[in-house]
């Protein structure tokens, strides 16, 4: 996960877009993925996304994993989203031109538009016109809200704070419609407030908010965010100690056949599998390998993943 880097153009970041969690993540995936081959992303190269990965990466099973990848595919289908280009024209644009279904491996194949091929991008060095973040951090955020506007903030990474969001286009970022929380208290409780403790909670920063007013009416917000700090050496190095101490014990039977079954559908995984063994035979020799205390501190990491403790 600690390579899961997720690169947008500010452009394409900024963008006024509407999408739903599901689409978000698709979204993140295809990023993510597009560096990991090396290559990036065409118009004209379809990229594949496995539920298994996105059961791994956002914490379901793959068979929900891959339901919700089709419904997101076919609401995507449709979405449009909007910018201003560098000679400040707004340009309209649809997210994905292609689809293609893969039902019996559990994948589908995406061709994005070139909007938003042009606003991906595998380079890691022009932090001054890149958005860069894990996509560990948005992971485990549970509204669309949340992950949208820990977009926006962490293209301010460098500095920790934001310029005024006028609300209008601030709204517009968020995928709020024009009848959404129209009023200030409603947005402010029910969208911001929310979207600022979720990623308190659960991303590297800590955030918090200004309003700001022109006469009587709020015209718009700014940001204040701090990066969390990490856990110490000696935390670290006792939480191994304990590890070691944990994966130095023999599971039981029923542990051995609970976890085997989990981690038979881990990516991770899949260099142990032999064949076109199924998932349940797979898991019946996962299983076996378990009573091997070799074998199971070297599956250590895999078992913290699906919940060993």
């Amino acid at each position: 996960m600690s390579k899961e880097l997720v690169v947008k153009t500010n452009r394409l970041n900024q963008a006024f877009q509407t999408l739903s969690l599901s689409e978000f993540h698709i979204v993140q995936l295809a990023i993510v993925d597009a560096r990991h081959t090396g290559t990036g992303l065409t118009t004209d190269t379809p990229l594949r996304i496995d539920a298994l990965r996105y059961a791994e990466i956002f914490g379901t099973t793959r068979q929900n994993a891959y339901q919700r990848m089709k419904e997101a595919e076919d609401s995507l289908f449709n979405r449009r989203f909007s910018f201003f280009d560098e000679d400040g024209k707004l340009v309209k644009s649809r997210w994905i031109q292609q689809v293609k279904y893969l039902d019996d491996e559990g994948a589908i194949e995406l061709v994005f538009t070139l909007a938003v091929v042009q606003g991906i991008s595998k380079i890691d060095g022009i932090k001054d016109f890149f958005t860069q973040y894990l996509l560990s951090q948005t992971a485990q955020l549970n509204s669309t809200y949340s992950a949208r506007l820990y977009e926006l903030l962490i293209q301010w990474k460098a500095v920790g704070k934001t310029p005024l969001f006028e609300l209008a286009t601030f709204r517009e970022q968020l995928g709020i419609g024009v009848n959404e929380y129209k009023r200030m208290d409603h947005f402010k409780t029910r969208v911001l407030d929310l979207a600022i403790t979720e990623i308190s909670e659960k991303t590297d920063i800590e955030a918090s908010y200004e309003q700001h007013k022109k006469g009587r009416s709020i015209s718009g917000f700014s940001f204040s965010f701090t990066q969390k700090k990490t856990r110490g050496a000696s935390s670290e190095n006792r939480k191994h100690s304990e590890n070691l101490d944990l994966f130095s014990k023999k599971m039981t039977d029923p542990q051995r056949h609970l976890f085997a079954n989990k981690l038979s559908e881990l990516p991770e995984m899949s260099k142990y599998s032999e064949g076109s063994e199924s998932y349940p035979q797979f898991a019946v020799r996962i299983a076996e390998m378990l009573k091997d205390s070799e074998k199971l501190k070297e599956f250590s990491p895999m078992l913290e993943k699906v919940g060993y403790r």
